[in-house]
């Protein structure tokens, strides 16, 4: 392809829909004040055919331009993209609480440019001082951004964003480098911060009419004055693991009535230490999942875990049934069959992570607990249970708490002792000792440690059982953090209802533990499952149903 030409025409009267060289140009010294300050944007030359067919639509574009207001003075032009059989490079401005809540927000836009406000990097500037994760994300959005702006002689020439290796980023971002603010349709106060932005997506809508310039914020007032105002307005859903939360994976499958009829064809079965396996072969096979379990009820019920799967050949086993007593877990026995899918991850050593989604009263918190004093105080296959969990309030926050770590945590914690309470009263239930309250605050404290999230950073748990409870109110990027603390031996279960989020910001489909689940789903060692029917009392399920 031939290299753009520089056009030869004074800048007032470049083609605003032909393509441009990635750089900028300088208006000329002996320009007129008024010519000085109009975009000059290099053209690249294009195919007849869209030759043709930019020439009706500039035409229509000038007999109308008289009419709109006039341009707002800058000396910065935006790069037209080569329109394509998939259409054109859109021009996304982001809000600064994009930028706060994905710190690499600015690479996940693929081919498309990006425009940052000059008014976003001062908000980035407020935000950065503390230990909060917000700070976090402001300090490292300043990174990036330093380290992509490093050796660019000029800014306005833009700036590649796959500089740094992010490959997938092909587009180029633009800052803000003179003064946007185009008067909008409706008088709003200047000195907010929101305003003025909107303010520098009019201007950049009004220079580019041909060019789809879209605001993304998570803001959804800042979404709704934008869409008002006539302008392009996104949310921010790169960090969305699914877009349906109906889509979530659930661990488990039912088979169809046909299972055996399609898939007993040259089957293979054996025993091994009192587990049954199948070798199957059939279509079903390659939606099989590995840790993923499959059910059959009717005549001949079938409770399976999908073992491996290769190819066209898929190896379930059948698991323990701990809804008998016989097989109860410190006292507790699975009451249906998504508890039992449970147990068996819970109890199984070669499982490293488990995942537990469902509503309240569903019994995540109960079963992770049962199984971890299991595996600490009798099969010592842990030395201690860590507990911790975001410490979001429900309603208003009552201020700084005294005391130690523990006894800070302790408030949020109340779930630990009332489940605490009852595994003890079932252990204890044909024992002569009366179980007492304090017996509950001993075992907490020679066995089970609450830990804050917030010192979590830079430590290493070895041979632990970590229960990370209403982990719906993580980010992605803290469930990163507090996953990558396991060591040898150490096992993490993340419990969480999407339906309960506090966190501002987050949905179901962009909560740490929808992200975990998604990208884990598959794995050797891990497991998941959604727990459907509730179990802790007949009010609270009918609550759970009606309100």
């Amino acid at each position: 392809m031939p290299l753009p030409k520089i056009p030869t025409q004074l800048a007032d009267k470049v083609d605003l829909t032909k393509e441009p060289k990635a750089d900028y140009r300088q208006p000329s010294k002996k320009a007129s004040p008024k010519k000085a300050e109009t975009l000059a944007i290099p053209e690249v030359k294009v195919s007849q055919a869209d030759e043709a067919i930019t020439k009706t639509i500039v035409t229509n574009d000038r007999k109308t331009s008289h009419d709109t207001s006039p341009k707002t003075s800058t000396s910065t032009s935006k790069k037209i993209a080569k329109k394509t059989s998939t259409g054109e490079r859109k021009l996304f401005v982001l809000d600064t609480n994009v930028l706060l809540h994905d710190p690499s927000s600015i690479f996940r836009f693929q081919e498309h440019d990006i425009f940052l406000p000059m008014v976003a990097l001062e908000e980035l500037d407020h935000h950065k001082k503390g230990m909060t994760e917000v700070a976090r994300n402001a300090r490292q959005v300043s990174r990036t951004l330093d380290d992509l702006c490093s050796e660019v002689n000029d800014l306005l020439a833009g700036i590649p964003l796959d500089r740094l290796g992010n490959k997938e980023a092909t587009g180029q971002l633009w800052f803000q480098t003179s003064k946007l603010d185009d008067p909008l349709s409706i008088q709003l106060p200047d000195s907010k911060a929101d305003n003025m932005i909107l303010s520098v997506v009019q201007s950049l809508h009004n220079q580019f009419p041909a060019r789809a310039v879209i605001l993304v914020s998570k803001d959804i007032n800042m979404r709704l004055k934008a869409r008002a105002l006539g302008l392009k307005a996104e949310d921010y859903l790169n960090d969305h693991s699914i877009e349906d939360s109906d889509l979530i994976y659930e661990g488990s499958v039912l088979l169809p009535d046909n299972f055996w009829t399609r898939h007993a064809k040259d089957m293979e079965s054996w025993t091994q230490a009192g587990t049954t396996f199948y070798k199957i072969r059939g279509p079903l096979v390659n939606s099989f999942r590995v840790n993923e379990f499959v059910y059959f009820e009717g005549d001949n019920p079938l409770y399976a875990q999908v073992k491996e799967v290769s190819g066209k050949t898929a190896v379930l086993a059948t698991i323990r049934d701990y809804t008998h007593p016989k097989n109860n877990v410190w006292g507790v026995s699975a009451r249906n069959r998504e508890q039992n899918f449970a147990l068996n991850l819970l109890m199984n050593p070669d499982i490293d992570f488990v995942t537990l989604l469902g509503q309240a009263g569903t019994g995540k918190t109960l079963l992770a607990l049962a199984a971890g004093l299991t595996q600490v105080l009798e099969t010592k296959r842990f030395t201690e249970i860590i507990m911790t969990r975001v410490t979001v309030p429900v309603g208003e926050d009552i201020g700084f708490l005294p005391g130690t770590e523990e006894e800070k945590m302790q408030p949020w914690m109340g779930a630990l002792e009332d489940n605490l309470e009852f595994l003890n009263t079932q252990a204890r239930k044909d024992s002569s000792i009366q179980w007492e309250r304090s017996l509950s605050k001993e075992i907490i404290q020679s066995h089970i440690k609450v830990k804050s999230m917030n010192f979590m950073r830079g430590r290493t748990f070895l041979n632990k059982f970590v229960i990370i409870d209403e982990a719906q109110n993580l980010t992605p990027k803290q469930m990163k953090t507090l996953i990558t603390r396991a060591g040898p031996g150490t096992k993490i279960v993340c419990l969480g209802n999407i339906a309960q989020i506090d966190t501002p910001y987050l949905t179901e489909g962009s909560s740490g533990i929808t992200y975990v689940v998604d990208r884990f789903k598959g794995w050797q060692h891990s497991g998941h499952v959604t727990l459907q029917k509730g179990e802790r009392s007949r009010l609270a399920d009918y609550a759970s149903d009606a309100l």
